[in-house]
């Protein structure tokens, strides 16, 4: 296991995107290790979980297949249909 000192000294040598990371998965640690939640009162969820967490939205379209790939036809198409009187 490395020494306090060791990780100390790695810490200084990393780049300042490397803090950062290093910064938030600290900051991920404490909130897993933390009291339990079901003493403490509901809080509000944090702007980093809101634009992580889409799994609300799982399931609540439906959309062709390979949209991820060809948007740009499917988009077309539909704004054709919409404005086709240009």
């Amino acid at each position: 296991m490395a020494s306090l000192e060791q990780i100390q000294q790695d810490i200084q040598a990393l780049p300042q995107e490397a803090l950062n990371v290093l910064y938030q998965f600290i900051q991920l640690l404490k909130n897993l290790n933390s009291a339990p939640t079901e003493n403490l009162p509901a809080a509000a969820p944090s702007a980093s979980a809101e634009a992580t967490d889409w799994s609300d939205f799982i399931g609540c379209i439906s959309a062709e297949e390979d949209l991820s790939v060809n948007y740009k036809t499917y988009l077309a198409e539909e704004l054709e249909q919409k404005y086709d009187y240009r």
